[in-house]
């Protein structure tokens, strides 16, 4: 059993750009950069890196055909964007509402309020902005979450939100991901145990939440998909892989070696590791700058 110095991610961790499959890139294009407010950073192929100017924070990849994943599989549920004030949530809500694109959720989570919707691929997104740390709430080591009704009105009426849209602001950054599990006592023995994240809160045997350095979460985990449930099939849309970053080689060593320790396969490349969640939800694990995608 290892103890907690032993086991636990240095607190400099955060996440890096997400790597999704998509059936058409051009429609995909159209989405995100003229709807969500991202830019092309890099075209290679049938690849291309989206983000708002220095790091990557999306990669897409075309798939001609590919079909949305079922949604009795693990995988994506969402992945979301951290943005850095709540004008820049209200601007994008704005944005949302002058495109027509359909919300399925507006929600007030205590630590944060944020939007969700759906790529045109079925790919979960959430746009979120966080309440300062100050106002985060714990208790028995554990972060308090909820799920509110957000007023809408409210956010609309954000002083600065009525500017003219320009995209995505500097600063924005993916907070974190969400995904389905096929069991949430085998993830949490992964996540936790092996990779080290914290547990920060858990909604009985359904969700857990994980992060490094006191965040709210940088991994949400669930059994929504059904206990048990397989992985999407090969030649369905949605993540590849999703990016861990440590701040230093050092740290990526330390989670190499529990990975072997635990027995747990994974591929190395220059800087980085790849390998699978027990669900076979895909990760990357860096350190420092993200490193070029393989």
């Amino acid at each position: 059993m290892r103890t907690e110095t032993e086991r636990s991610m240095d607190p400099r961790t955060n996440l890096g750009h997400v790597h999704l499959t998509v059936a058409n890139l051009d429609r995909s294009l159209k989405f995100y950069e003229q709807v969500l407010g991202f830019r092309v950073q890099k075209r290679e192929g049938d690849s291309v890196y989206l983000g708002v100017g220095g790091e990557d924070l999306l990669l897409l990849t075309e798939s001609p055909g590919v079909k949305p994943r079922p949604r009795n599989t693990t995988g994506l549920y969402h992945f979301a964007i951290l943005l850095p004030d709540r004008t820049s949530l209200a601007r994008s809500l704005r944005r949302l509402v002058e495109k027509d694109y359909p919300l399925w959720g507006a929600s007030d989570h205590l630590v944060s309020e944020a939007l969700y919707l759906d790529d045109p691929d079925g790919n979960g997104i959430e746009i979120y902005r966080d309440r300062p740390r100050g106002e985060w709430h714990w208790r028995e080591g554990r972060v308090e979450m909820d799920t509110r009704r957000l007023d809408l009105g409210g956010l609309l009426a954000e002083p600065g939100s009525e500017r003219p849209w320009e995209g995505l602001p500097t600063g924005t950054s993916i907070g974190h991901v969400h995904l389905h599990v096929r069991d949430l006592d085998e993830a949490e023995r992964f996540y936790h145990e092996t990779l080290g994240f914290d547990v920060t809160t858990r909604y009985g045997d359904q969700a857990l939440f994980v992060s490094a350095g006191g965040y709210h979460h940088h991994v949400g985990l669930n059994t929504w998909a059904g206990a048990g449930a397989a992985p999407p099939p090969d030649g369905s849309a949605g993540l590849r892989y999703f990016t861990v970053r440590l701040p230093e080689v050092s740290e990526l060593e330390r989670v190499v070696r529990r990975l072997r320790e635990d027995g747990v396969a994974f591929e190395e490349q220059p800087g980085l590791i790849r390998l699978r969640d027990p669900s076979g939800n895909g990760i990357s694990i860096t350190y420092g700058s993200i490193a070029e995608d393989a």
